[in-house]
C-alpha cells in the first residue's frame, strides 16, 4: 500500500511540474508574440519619422521580451535618429555582446562609431570603426569614416599639444616677472643703501671737488661765493668784449650824426 502510495505522488508531481512548464511555455510564446507585435508597430512609427513614439514601442517589446535583440537594435536605431546619442550607444553595445553574425555586429559597431563622431568623441568613433572592420573587412563607408574620424583625433591632439605649449610659455613668462621682480626690489635695496651712505658720509664730493654734503651752512655759503681763476678770467675777458661793443656803438653814432649835420661849402 505504501509502495503504490509513494507512485501516485510521484505521477501527481509530474503531471504538475509538466502542466506548469507548459504553461510558463505559452506565456513566454505569448510574450514573444506580444513582443513582435510592439516591433512591427514601432518599425511603421519608425518609416513615419516618429522616432519618439517609436522607441516607446520598442521599449515595451523588450519589457515583454528582454533578449529581443531585434528590438534592441532598432530601439538603438530610433534613439539615435532623436539625437539621443547618450542612450543610443549601451543599446548597440548590448546588442554586440549577444550579436554572433559578424556583419550585424559590424553594422551595431559602425553606428557606435557614428553615434561617437556626433558626440565628439573622436577616440571611441576611431574605435568603433576598428571594431567594426574587424568584423567586416570589406565596409568601405566604414573605412571611410574611420580616416575622418582619425583626423579629428589628430587636429584635437595638436591642438591640446598648442595649449600645452602656450601654458609652459605662460609659466616662464611668469616666472620671468617673479625673478625681475626680485631684482627690482634688489636694486631698490641698494639704492637706499647708496642713500643712506651719501647721509652718513659728509666727504663725498661733487665734481668742482666741493663737498655735497657740509654740516656748516656758512662754509657752503663761502665757498659757494669763491670762484675759481678760470671762472675769473672768463669773467673778465667777457667784461672787456662788452665794453669794446658798447665804443664801437658809440663811435658809429658819432659818425651818423657828423653826416646828418654836414653842409655844403659853395
Amino acid at each position: 500500500m505504501k509502495t503504490r502510495s509513494i507512485k501516485h505522488t510521484c505521477i501527481l508531481f509530474t503531471l504538475l511540474l509538466l502542466s506548469t512548464i507548459s504553461l510558463a511555455q505559452k506565456d513566454s510564446i505569448t510574450l514573444q508574440r506580444e513582443a513582435r507585435k510592439l516591433v512591427r508597430e514601432g518599425n511603421k512609427l519608425y518609416n513615419q519619422n516618429n522616432f519618439v513614439d517609436a522607441s516607446v514601442a520598442y521599449k515595451k517589446a523588450l519589457e515583454k521580451n528582454s533578449a529581443y535583440k531585434k528590438a534592441t537594435y532598432n530601439l538603438a536605431n530610433s534613439l539615435y535618429q532623436e539625437k539621443n546619442f547618450k542612450e543610443a550607444i549601451p543599446q548597440y553595445n548590448i546588442v554586440v555582446e549577444k550579436e554572433k553574425d559578424l556583419y550585424k555586429k559590424a553594422e551595431s559597431f559602425h553606428n557606435i562609431g557614428n553615434a561617437m563622431m556626433q558626440e565628439k568623441n573622436y577616440p571611441g568613433a576611431v574605435n568603433a570603426y576598428k571594431n567594426s572592420l574587424r568584423s567586416n573587412p570589406s565596409d568601405d563607408e566604414t573605412r571611410y569614416n574611420l580616416a575622418i574620424a582619425q583626423k579629428l583625433l589628430d587636429k584635437e591632439k595638436n591642438k591640446d599639444k598648442e595649449k600645452d605649449k602656450d601654458k609652459n610659455k605662460n609659466k616662464d613668462k611668469n616666472k620671468d616677472k617673479k625673478k625681475n621682480k626680485g631684482k627690482d626690489k634688489d636694486n631698490k635695496k641698494d639704492k637706499d643703501k647708496n642713500k643712506d651712505k651719501d647721509k652718513k658720509d659728509p666727504k663725498k664730493e661733487d665734481k668742482n671737488g666741493n663737498d655735497k654734503k657740509n654740516k656748516d651752512p656758512e662754509k657752503n655759503k663761502q665757498q659757494q661765493g669763491k670762484m675759481s681763476p678760470q671762472q675769473i678770467k672768463q669773467l673778465l675777458e667777457s667784461l672787456n668784449n662788452e665794453e669794446k661793443k658798447t665804443q664801437k656803438k658809440l663811435n658809429a653814432k658819432k659818425a651818423k650824426s657828423s653826416k646828418v649835420k654836414q653842409e655844403k661849402d659853395w
